[in-house]
């Protein structure tokens, strides 16, 4: 029995630190989360929200409608299982503010607010004139 009896207290010991482990850890969580609730300047989340928008180059492919352009997107991705290289591009209505963009000049367009149906883009500046 006097076995028993001194296995039994260094278990309870042992169950009590357990026990408090996991409150001393829970502290701590606390700590970091008030930090992060301090909210910074809405001037600074609004340049960082134009930061993150994606921006593409592409080539006018049509310039037919009254202040937008059709962008062409060309890029290369590599197939999953024959490693082969292939070409894959999709077209983006962009808006075109002052109709400056003419078929075959190389334009830069950053995502944007919805402006119409389809138009999700604007041209941000023309890289290079056509030939």
């Amino acid at each position: 029995m006097s076995d028993q009896e001194t296995q039994e207290p260094t278990t309870k010991p042992e169950a009590t630190t357990e026990m408090a482990t996991p409150a001393d850890a829970t502290t701590e969580m606390a700590k970091p989360e008030t930090a992060t609730r301090a909210k910074a300047p809405a001037a600074a989340e609004a340049s960082s929200d134009r930061t993150r928008r994606k921006v593409r180059t592409g080539v006018v492919v049509s310039e037919k409608m009254d202040k937008t352009v059709l962008v062409r997107i060309d890029r290369k991705v590599r197939h999953p299982l024959y490693k082969k290289t292939l070409k894959r591009s999709n077209k983006l209505a962009a808006h075109d503010e002052n109709n400056d963009a003419r078929v075959g000049d190389t334009v830069r367009v950053m995502e944007t607010r919805p402006i119409s149906k389809t138009k999700r883009w604007r041209i941000v500046e023309v890289v290079e004139r056509a030939k």
